[in-house]
């Protein structure tokens, strides 16, 4: 398989944390699981094949996409298809990023994956005829840069209620361990209720349920090409009460216990897992 990744021009920069592309994929397995990392994802599909995302209580269901599509903030694991040779394009935003160029509030697309043209139109489809017409993973990048920056062009300033959630972010992806939101609302000036809103309006997730998944996100960095892991250390290092608590967390946002995330971890995306099919 080849990969590709770079990090976008500014001002695309401030909202996303990388461009990525990969061409014949040749995976050992026919599903993964995707873990949650309080962020939206970009996909673009560069064949015509469609992909599919199953439900994950009921492997036997599915919904399909075919050309392009954006996943928002999820707080469980998703699982799609792996397919042969298959070749994708996207962008991979930074926590409450993604809402300059949704044209909606991220809060509507909070557990959903959607069609591009939902909030593009039917011009989301002429910039991928570009993208299947670029030579080259320079090219394409381009190319997508020029799609973002055209959806950015569009959207009005965020005012003072996304300048407030950029700072709490901040203040969050600092502090993992679940802090007092309570806390950060009032040096923010804002009730309780009224920031959660304005947080999940932003984001896609309420700011507790934000901290829980990049405290998952913490763990999957502290164990990440670990040949052996103490989970009593990682668990305590992280901030989790006890093991329990800790397992209970793992398995909700990856669906894996974590001797078993080590085991079926892809190489190279500590995100991925394969899945049992």
């Amino acid at each position: 398989m080849s990969i590709y990744q770079r990090i976008p021009c500014a001002p695309l920069n401030k909202y996303i944390s990388w461009l990525w592309y990969y061409s014949d994929f040749h995976p050992d397995h026919e599903r993964e699981h995707v873990l949650p990392d309080g962020t939206f994802e970009l996909v673009i599909n560069l064949e015509d094949r469609p992909r599919k995302l199953f439900d994950r209580d009921n492997l036997n269901r599915h919904q399909s996409f075919r050309r392009g599509w954006m996943s928002g903030t999820h707080k469980g694991y998703l699982v799609i298809d792996a397919l042969q040779d298959s070749s994708m394009i996207g962008a991979h935003f930074k926590p409450g990023g993604a809402g300059p160029f949704l044209g909606v509030p991220s809060g509507e697309l909070g557990e959903q994956v959607v069609e591009l043209d939902a909030l593009w139109g039917n011009d989301a489809w002429d910039w991928r005829d570009r993208l299947l017409a670029a030579t080259g993973s320079k090219a394409k990048f381009a190319v997508l840069e020029q799609l973002l920056l055209s959806c950015l062009a569009k959207e009005r300033p965020g005012g003072e209620g996304r300048k407030k959630v950029n700072w709490a972010i901040a203040k969050l992806l600092g502090e993992p361990q679940v802090p007092c939101i309570g806390r950060i609302a009032s040096e923010l000036g804002l009730s309780h209720k009224h920031f959660i809103s304005e947080f999940r309006r932003e984001v896609g997730l309420t700011p507790k349920l934000f901290c829980r998944v990049r405290r998952f996100q913490q763990v999957l960095a502290q164990i990440h090409s670990r040949a052996c892991v103490s989970w009593t250390d990682v668990a305590y290092n992280c901030g989790y009460f006890d093991q329990a608590h800790f397992i209970n967390d793992f398995r909700l946002f990856a669906g894996v216990n974590p001797s078993t995330y080590l085991r079926e971890q892809l190489d190279g995306a500590p995100n991925f897992i394969r899945a049992d099919v």
